[in-house]
C-alpha cells in the first residue's frame, strides 16, 4: 500500500501544461497594478498632481506598511482551517478571491486627481492614503494566497522551480503590456519631446482600466482551472500536512537568512523599477515615451530569461545561480555610474543597460522564489505564514528605502542624484542578497524544523 502511494506521488509531482499556465495567470492582475505602482505612481504624484518629493514618497510608504501589516496578517489566516465554508472552496482561493475585490475597489482612484482638487493637501493625502491601504491589503492576500499554493501543488523541488518560472514569465509579460500601452498612450514617436504634465491625468486612466481588464480575464480563468481540494496529492498531503507554530517559525534562524534574501530581492526590483523613470526624466531628460519605452526593453530582457532561469538554477543550483545573476545586476550599476553623462548614452548604451536589469531580476526572483519553497520543504501547513513574513521584511524595507531616498532629495538637488540611487543603492541590494544566499549554503540546518536545498 505505502508503495502504491510513494508511486501515486510520483506521477502527479509532474503538473500539467494547463496547470502551470493557470498558475502563472493568478498573479496578472496584481503584476499589472505593481507595475503601475512601482513606475508611475511617483511619477503621477509628482508630474500630475504636484506633489512634492517628500509627500509622494509618504504616500508610498503608507502602501508598503500598509502591505507589510496585512502580509503576516493573511499569511496566518490563510493557514487556519476551521473554516467549513472556506474549506470547501479551498482556503488559499478564497484568499485570492477577497484580495482581487479589494484592489479592484481601490486601485482605481490611486491614479484619478483628488474628487475635490481644492481640498488642502492634508485632505488629499489621507483621501489617497484610503485607497491606498484597500488596495495594498488585497494585493497582499493575493499575493500571499497565490505564493503559498505552490508548495501545495506539487512536493517535487523541480516543479515548484517551474511553477516560479511561470509566475514569473506572466509577471514579465504583464510589465510588458502595461509599458507598450503605456508607449502607446504616451505617444511612441523618437521625435515627441513632450515630458509629464497634469495633462496627462486622463491618460494614466487609460493604462489603468487596459490593465485591470485583462488581470480580471485572467484571475476568472485561475479561479476556474486551479482546484486546490481535488487534486491525489492534495488529499494525501492533506493527512500528512505538517504545520509549524508562529514561534518555532520566528525562533529559526534559517527562516531570517531566506528573508534577507527575499528582502534584498525584492529591494532590487522594485528600486529600480521605481527610480528607473525618475532617472530618465530628471537625470538623461528622456521625453514621456521614454518612460514607457526603456522599462519595456527592461521587462523584454526579463521575459528572454525568464525561459532558462529553471535550467539555471537546475544546473547551476541556487547560491550559483543567484551571485551569476548578481553580477551582471553590478556591472549594469556600475555602467549607470560611470557612463551617464556620455552623450551616447542615452542613444545606445542606456538600452544594454536597460536589458542588463531585466536578465538580472528574472534570475534572482526566479531564484528567490525557488530558496523560499525550499525553506518550507513539507511545512506546508505554515507556508502562508512563511511567505507573509517573506513579504513583512520585502515591503517595509521598500517603503523606507523609496521616503528615505526620496526625502534626501531635497538635500541632494542636483540632476545625477537617481543616477547614484540606482549605482549604489540596488547594487548594495544586490551584494545584500548574495551574501545572504551564500550564507544559506554554507550553514546548514541543525534541527527538524527546517529542511533547505541548496
Amino acid at each position: 500500500m505505502e508503495g502504491e502511494t510513494q508511486q501515486l506521488l510520483e506521477e502527479t509531482e509532474k503538473l500539467s501544461l494547463s496547470t502551470r499556465l493557470a498558475y502563472g495567470v493568478g498573479h496578472v492582475l496584481n503584476d499589472i497594478c505593481s507595475s503601475m505602482w512601482f513606475t508611475y505612481l511617483l511619477v503621477f504624484l509628482h508630474l500630475v498632481l504636484k506633489f512634492d518629493h517628500w509627500e509622494a514618497g509618504f504616500l508610498l510608504l503608507v502602501g508598503q506598511v500598509a502591505d507589510a501589516i496585512a502580509n503576516p496578517f493573511v499569511g496566518y489566516q490563510s493557514d487556519q482551517r476551521d473554516t467549513l465554508w472556506i474549506c470547501k472552496y479551498g482556503q488559499r482561493k478564497i484568499w485570492h478571491l477577497v484580495g482581487t475585490l479589494c484592489v479592484l475597489i481601490g486601485f482605481p482612484f490611486i491614479f484619478l486627481p483628488c474628487l475635490n482638487t481644492d481640498s488642502h493637501r492634508w485632505v488629499q493625502l489621507f483621501y489617497y492614503s484610503v485607497f491606498i491601504i484597500i488596495f495594498q491589503f488585497g494585493w497582499a492576500a493575493v499575493q500571499i494566497a497565490h505564493l503559498s499554493i505552490m508548495p501545495e501543488l506539487t512536493p517535487d523541488e523541480h516543479e515548484r522551480t517551474r511553477l516560479a518560472a511561470t509566475r514569473y514569465c506572466f509577471t514579465v509579460i504583464s510589465n510588458v503590456l502595461v509599458y507598450f500601452v503605456s508607449w502607446v498612450v504616451f505617444g511612441y514617436d523618437d521625435g515627441n519631446d513632450k515630458q509629464i504634465s497634469p495633462s496627462d491625468a486622463f491618460e494614466f486612466q487609460k493604462i489603468v482600466w487596459a490593465g485591470l481588464s485583462v488581470g480580471i480575464v485572467c484571475t476568472i480563468i485561475y479561479h476556474m482551472l486551479i482546484h486546490e481540494d481535488n487534486s491525489v496529492f492534495h488529499d494525501h498531503h492533506e493527512k500528512n500536512k505538517i504545520s509549524l507554530g508562529i514561534f518555532q517559525i520566528l525562533g529559526n534562524f534559517r527562516y531570517y537568512q531566506a528573508a534577507i534574501v527575499y528582502m534584498s530581492t525584492m529591494l532590487y526590483i522594485n528600486l529600480t523599477q521605481v527610480f528607473v523613470p525618475l532617472y530618465l526624466h530628471e537625470t538623461l531628460d528622456m521625453s514621456a515615451s521614454a518612460l514607457a519605452k526603456i522599462p519595456l526593453v527592461i521587462y523584454l530582457g526579463s521575459l528572454a530569461t525568464s525561459f532558462v532561469v529553471g535550467s539555471l538554477n537546475k544546473y547551476l543550483g541556487r547560491k550559483l545561480a543567484y551571485v551569476s545573476g548578481a553580477c551582471i545586476g553590478l556591472a549594469a550599476c556600475a555602467w549607470v555610474h560611470v557612463r551617464s553623462h556620455s552623450p551616447d548614452f542615452t542613444y545606445y548604451e542606456i538600452y544594454v543597460v536597460a536589458i542588463m536589469f531585466g536578465i538580472t531580476s528574472s534570475i534572482i526572483l526566479v531564484t528567490n522564489l525557488g530558496v523560499t519553497a525550499d525553506a518550507i520543504g513539507d511545512k506546508t501547513g505554515s507556508g502562508a505564514f512563511v511567505y507573509g513574513i517573506m513579504c513583512f521584511t520585502d515591503k517595509l524595507s521598500n517603503g523606507i528605502a523609496v521616503f528615505l531616498i526620496q526625502d534626501y532629495h531635497k538635500s541632494f538637488p542636483d540632476t545625477s542624484y537617481y543616477g547614484q540611487v540606482l549605482s549604489f543603492i540596488c547594487g548594495s541590494a544586490l551584494i545584500l542578497g548574495s551574501l545572504g544566499v551564500i550564507s544559506l549554503s554554507i550553514c546548514k540546518p541543525k534541527n527538524k524544523y527546517y529542511t533547505l536545498v541548496p
